[in-house]
């Protein structure tokens, strides 16, 4: 029997690095749309991670009371910021050094993040706190989200059968696994926070209603802006493609994580398996090499 909690377990930022010179930009060989659609993750997480910090930041005194709560909380904001760092790597490192330009689009995402979510009230009635609220409600649906596609990049051998970059299935799977590790830490926030199940339920759909139209929109900018790919777009038949090969999660999926989501009852710690991710933080060469370097 596993001695792991599932609801508290240790959370740590690991400063891991990644090495881009040898990830073809279709890091999926033979699968540029395939590629581009799971490459919209590099865009909307640094913007969206840093976002997270700043939130939390606001919220971490209205957890004092909790000091497991807010202990970990300080964790989650440290993986968070690694995260928003090796994914803005990629477009800098991997993508512009390859002749494709993600700025655009990110500057966009940005404003989103900073402007459409940011401090500033969208309503004038709305106190300061309520829209605190949401945005933290907002945060908990993401989250769940995240480590739900998590757990499905740690199972995707289909993936690596296709002959997935390495380095990229790294990072995918070291993020994935601290999303799985971490997954309880928002929606605890938010219960402990706010609590209230509809202002969850507004914020959730707030969230991530948009997700498929920002994937595709994203999708189509990459590979409108790729140079070796002439002005092709992503159609929704190479999105069922991906999903019959295993390479890109199903709306079945996604709908089944929204459906467990929105029960009443629902608590992070009964989705995905921490030993899970566990298990691949234990051969991450990512992981491996930044625990070796914290050791000396």
């Amino acid at each position: 029997m596993s001695g792991i909690d599932e609801r508290h377990p240790a959370i740590a930022p690991r400063r891991v690095t990644f090495d881009w010179a040898g990830t073809p930009l279709h890091w999926i060989p033979d699968e540029p749309v395939a590629t581009h659609f799971i490459n919209v993750l590099h865009l909307l997480l640094p913007a969206g991670e840093r976002w997270f910090v700043h939130v939390y930041k606001q919220t971490l005194p209205l957890v004092q009371d909790d000091p497991r709560l807010h202990k970990e909380v300080k964790g989650f904001m440290g993986q968070e910021a690694v995260h928003a760092y090796s994914h803005q790597g990629v477009l800098d490192r991997q993508m512009l050094a390859q002749g494709l330009d993600p700025r655009p689009l990110t500057r966009r995402i940005e404003w989103m993040f900073t402007r459409l979510l940011g401090d500033r009230r969208p309503l004038p009635l709305m106190s300061r706190r309520r829209w605190l609220d949401v945005r933290i409600g907002i945060i908990a649906g993401i989250e769940h989200y995240t480590a739900a596609l998590g757990q499905w990049i740690l199972d995707a051998r289909e993936l690596d059968d296709a002959g997935a970059d390495p380095t990229m299935m790294d990072l995918l799977r070291w993020h994935g696994a601290e999303e799985v590790e971490h997954r309880s830490v928002a929606f605890d926030v938010y219960e402990h926070v706010a609590g209230r199940y509809w202002t969850r339920f507004v914020a959730f759909f707030l969230g991530v209603l948009a997700l498929p139209l920002m994937v595709y929109a994203g999708a189509a900018y990459l590979c409108r802006a790729d140079p070796t790919l002439r002005g092709v777009r992503p159609r929704i038949r190479d999105y069922r493609r991906a999903v019959r090969r295993g390479l890109f999660p199903s709306n079945r999926f996604m709908v089944s994580a929204a459906r467990a989501y929105l029960r009443r009852d629902y608590h992070p710690s009964r989705e995905c398996s921490t030993q899970r991710a566990l298990d691949y933080l234990a051969v991450s060469p990512a992981a491996q090499a930044a625990a070796g370097h914290r050791a000396r």
